[in-house]
């Protein structure tokens, strides 16, 4: 019995510290989802791996420099059956080693080394695009979630008020001061309450779900987001100037200075093309010898005997390439007009983007402030109507129908302030300013 009880203590003595080890879910700030993102994109790790196969690329195109050396081995048997001989085949060696060093060509592989290296500088902008694109995603999706979760709070508000309501309604048709109707009409509202916050829910998984597949989290991780407290200070915050903002994005951004960068590409590739014209010379170097069996001479001697050595320049002049040297200065050309206008229609993109933006930010920050405006009055409106229905001078059709309007002006209010908060965190990416909000 003794030993019963010793155990039973222990139990109870381990419980609450059982309950205090267990850990806290982590709980996601919008910052700390770029960061994971960032690091653990799928994405982004094969853009770095392109990166390092441009990087092989530019070691090869310089390696291209330097001399070449090959060695050969021939091994054979040659039949005479017409010769009056004891033997009629015989078994012949040759081994060379030879080397090759292009002394001059136009400048082709001097152009093409500037141009893996343009390449390399370009992938890496292909990874500062790759982290944008996952930046822009994260930071709209982590929104909607914000924008989902007060959306739930709001519509599990209406519930609750909904079911004090149709409880209220309940004593007034018990007392005689309401009808059966007017009864029905309010569980059939809270019933529609009740729906809606289903949806509601529904959609706020649904955002969870699309930023945990973004972060690439297992299936068995849950996701907890940071709630910020969002001031109206933090929505009506001030917009940078325009022109400013379009300006520095024209200079930060990664797609224009990629863009940029492959009319230089194209431009080398019109030089490279145009060295098809001009001559190319090699210096030419080698080893060689020899055996053949049926001979008089031994291994050895024939080894020493048919060993040489070999040096020469190889000048050769183009003088008709069946066009290939022309067509391809013309691919040339074509291609470097194509760079330009990619470059310009990239200006341009991001000119419609910036002000795609800015006229967002614009306007929903006069929404917000309309829809406060509008709260307020709407919030008063159904106050007095609640009150003057509880005294019998509503009917419940007028009561419901502001209720509706409170719950569409709440509704306008979040909308217009999660828009503006994503708004101004995009002018800030456009600018390369850190995106992140204030907890």
């Amino acid at each position: 019995m003794k030993q019963y009880m010793l155990i039973l203590l222990s139990l109870l003595i381990s419980v609450p510290f059982g309950i205090q080890a267990q850990e806290k879910p982590t709980q996601w700030t919008l910052k700390g989802c770029l960061d994971y993102a960032l690091e653990h994109n799928i994405q982004v790790k094969k853009s770095k791996i392109a990166l390092e196969e441009t990087k092989v690329d530019t070691k090869t195109a310089k390696a291209q420099l330097f001399p070449s050396l090959t060695a050969s081995v021939t091994q054979g048997l040659v039949n005479y059956p017409s010769n009056e001989v004891a033997t009629h085949t015989s078994y012949s060696g040759n081994y060379t080693l030879n080397a090759n060093l292009k002394l001059f060509d136009g400048g082709k592989r001097t152009t093409a080394i500037k141009q893996q290296q343009l390449q390399t500088q370009m992938q890496e902008l292909g990874i500062e695009q790759s982290e944008d694109d996952i930046e822009i995603a994260i930071t709209q999706t982590y929104l909607q979630v914000l924008y989902a979760y007060e959306a739930v709070r709001i519509n599990e508000n209406t519930a609750e008020v909904s079911t004090a309501q149709r409880d209220r309604s309940a004593e007034l048709l018990k007392a005689g001061s309401i009808s059966r109707t007017d009864m029905a009409q309010m569980e059939s509202q809270l019933s529609t309450d009740k729906y809606q916050l289903v949806v509601a829910q529904t959609n706020l998984e649904n955002y969870k779900l699309q930023l945990k597949q973004l972060l690439e989290l297992n299936i068995n991780e849950e996701i907890f987001l940071q709630i910020p407290q969002l001031s109206s200070e933090d929505v009506l915050s001030p917009l940078p100037d325009k022109q400013t903002v379009y300006q520095t994005s024209l200079s930060v951004m990664p797609q224009i200075k990629s863009s940029r960068m492959n009319i230089s590409i194209a431009e080398l590739e019109k030089k490279k093309a145009k060295a098809g014209y001009l001559p190319s010379l090699s210096l030419n170097a080698g080893l060689g010898t020899g055996h053949l069996s049926g001979t008089d001479y031994s291994f050895g001697s024939q080894m020493w005997n048919k060993f040489n050595q070999s040096i020469g320049v190889t000048l050769s002049i183009p003088i008709f390439s069946n066009r290939e040297n022309k067509s391809a200065v013309e691919k040339a050309q074509l291609a470097y007009e194509s760079s330009q206008l990619d470059f310009l229609n990239a200006e341009k993109e991001l000119l419609k983007t910036v002000e795609g933006v800015y006229l967002d930010a614009i306007s929903s920050q006069n929404q917000y402030t309309s829809a406060i405006e509008r709260l307020k009055s709407v919030e008063e409106s159904y106050k007095l109507t609640e009150e003057q229905f509880y005294l019998g001078m509503k009917n419940t059709l007028e009561l419901l129908t502001e209720k509706t309007n409170l719950l569409t002006a709440q509704q306008e209010v979040l909308q217009s302030k999660y828009m503006s908060i994503l708004s101004i965190q995009l002018l800030n990416f456009y600018q390369k300013k850190p995106i992140d909000i204030n907890y």
